[in-house]
């Protein structure tokens, strides 16, 4: 998503707290699929209540060259790249027996802007919530266009953005933890790498070992999520237990129009 340039006429507000309050009011909103408002800003639909955060945030916040900021659609491996990134930035610090994850979640180990479903909230049947996926509307959606777009500046700017699929992660976890690091600025020397640090981060941030922690069998996140709740399977394919033929094909079928020509490829 690109940084909007505001002027007086578009916000005009006596306070800070109410900055974005007149333009919230002019966009199109939806309910999403787990009963929290949507509200469509430059052709994504960013959940209401994270509008301002948002907003604020492409407004006011100013990377440093160090910040490593991890982007991804909620159930896709967040947990397990917010372990590794930690683990891997902090091996010199907290040796792999001795880790913060041992005790802490990971969210609780990095800054965290996330959704949670709405505790008054009745989520639709699967069958509504994955036509509205498909036609766009959820939340950070249309999906498609937001993989497209990081998609297109990973391959602009490669250096500066990384893009990772789940399956390539449960597929080769070691290359990609090489990857990963090389990318942030931690690479793994060859002394490293002759120690088997790379399998100690890997195997310490695994979703099995991770999942199994008693720490993230109990416990929460900010009072709003259980930490086992960012735990389910953790596997490939598992679609296919929940989605019918018919649906698979559907997207499939979208992902084909959406993706032909970009090199992006999804396996279904």
């Amino acid at each position: 998503m690109e940084k909007k340039e505001y002027s007086s006429a578009e916000v005009d507000h006596s306070s800070p707290k109410d900055e974005f309050q007149e333009l919230l009011q002019t966009l199109e909103h939806q309910t999403n699929w787990d009963g929290q408002r949507l509200v469509k800003y430059d052709g994504i639909w960013l959940l209401e209540l994270l509008f301002r955060p948002i907003l604020s945030a492409q407004k006011y916040f100013k990377a440093k060259d160090t910040d490593v900021i991890l982007s991804t659609m909620p159930k896709s491996g967040t947990t397990w790249l917010k372990a590794l990134t930690f683990s891997i930035a902090n091996r010199s610090v907290f040796p792999i027996d001795r880790s913060p994850l041992l005790t802490s979640n990971p969210h609780k180990r990095q800054f965290l802007l996330e959704n949670k479903i709405a505790k008054d909230a009745v989520p639709l049947e699967l069958d509504e919530a994955f036509d509205m996926f498909c036609r766009g509307i959820t939340s950070y959606g249309p999906f498609w266009e937001h993989m497209l777009g990081y998609w297109n500046a990973h391959l602009k700017n490669p250096e500066r953005v990384l893009f990772l699929k789940y399956e390539d992660l449960k597929g080769d976890i070691l290359s990609n933890v090489k990857k990963i690091a090389e990318f942030m600025g931690f690479p793994f020397s060859a002394e490293e790498e002759k120690q088997g640090v790379v399998e100690q981060i890997s195997r310490l941030c695994s979703f099995e070992n991770l999942k199994n922690l008693e720490v993230n069998k109990s416990g929460n996140v900010l009072g709003l999520m259980k930490n086992s709740s960012f735990f389910r399977k953790g596997e490939v394919g598992d679609w296919v237990n929940y989605l019918s033929p018919e649906m698979a094909e559907r997207v499939k079928n979208i992902m084909e129009s959406k993706f032909q020509g970009s090199g992006l490829i999804f396996n279904i």
